[in-house]
């Protein structure tokens, strides 16, 4: 299964578009995948973004984490796109970034060039949002 199967698949597929606009703006907010480990690190969530990019299990995220490390702007933002609050958003990216960043991060190492976010681009324009 190729990598964009695998994102696509994650974010629900076509009706996982919302999720996927979601996550190609955390992207593109935080300069890419390797912006936004960076940003989970600053948080003091280096352990847990870690486990996301490497091979091993990916250890979890609560929604009161991704709100203290994305902040209420950026969320609240996201959240008005998707039609949805703050809270709700928070809970699921808490379910769905830990696997989406795994896969993203194939090998266990940050994309070079952020080939993760030029997939996610790739994928948005296959759902009509390109």
């Amino acid at each position: 299964m190729s990598l964009f199967d695998q994102v696509t698949g994650l974010l629900g597929g076509e009706s996982g578009g919302g999720l996927l606009g979601v996550a190609q703006g955390l992207l593109e907010q935080n300069d890419g995948v390797a912006g936004l480990v960076e940003k989970f690190q600053q948080g003091g969530l280096g352990d847990v973004v870690s486990s996301w990019v490497g091979s091993g299990a990916n250890l979890a995220v609560s929604p009161e984490q991704i709100q203290a490390v994305l902040g209420n702007e950026q969320l609240a933002g996201l959240a008005q796109s998707l039609g949805i609050d703050t809270a709700q958003l928070s809970q699921q990216l808490a379910e769905q970034l830990p696997q989406l960043v795994d896969k993203l991060t194939p090998g266990g190492e940050l994309p070079s060039g952020d080939l993760a976010e030029q997939g996610l681009k790739a994928l948005s324009g296959l759902f009509g949002r390109g």
